[in-house]
């Protein structure tokens, strides 16, 4: 039951935080066009919004990826799961006004592809939390200007093809940057 109020409460938070990111996105290019100086106002934006493989900061968020590590079934942290994961510690910090949690912050902002199907894209599953310290935390509204640490894990299909993380403007948004993480 726990979960599915989780489950919920993550998604009404993604949707509200993908639409404050696509307005933000849409503010910004009226403002580009409105303006004589319009080289000069999107090289402001994309320094404001940007991913440089360790950070990702949209104008409401930042999330910083701090450890990255595979966990094998049975291990800690993967205790429950049928498949290795890719787990990954970050901080979330809210960065306005918003009611933004650490996981509606990551989601908002991070896929995880594994690119092994030549003929589709494979776009990973989220899979069980992988530091039980986050638990309480996971879901809690973060103050402006605060930063929690939280965790994610996605489920792997094989230990041998990287995982490319990508950083977008929000769910839906302009894509902001990648990131290759080895798992073999």
């Amino acid at each position: 039951m726990k979960k599915v109020i989780y489950s919920v409460a993550l998604i009404a938070s993604l949707f509200t935080l993908a639409a404050c990111s696509n307005d933000d996105a849409k503010e910004a290019d009226t403002e580009a066009v409105a303006t004589d100086k319009k080289d000069e106002t999107s090289s402001a934006a994309k320094k404001d919004v940007y991913f440089d493989g360790e950070t990702a900061k949209l104008k409401d968020v930042a999330v910083t990826i701090k450890e990255t590590k595979v966990i094998p079934v049975g291990e800690p942290g993967n205790e429950y799961g049928d498949k290795p994961v890719l787990a990954i510690w970050y901080d979330a910090k809210n960065l306005s006004d918003k009611d933004i949690d650490p996981n509606t912050a990551w989601i908002a902002v991070f896929s995880a592809v594994q690119d092994n199907d030549p003929n589709a894209v494979n776009t990973l599953n989220v899979g069980m939390i992988p530091d039980q310290s986050h638990l309480d935390s996971q879901l809690q509204t973060i103050k402006k200007d605060g930063t929690v640490e939280n965790s994610i894990a996605y489920e792997l299909d094989d230990l041998t093809t990287p995982v490319t993380l990508i950083a977008t403007q929000g769910l839906g948004g302009d894509e902001l940057g990648r990131k290759e993480i080895k798992v073999d």
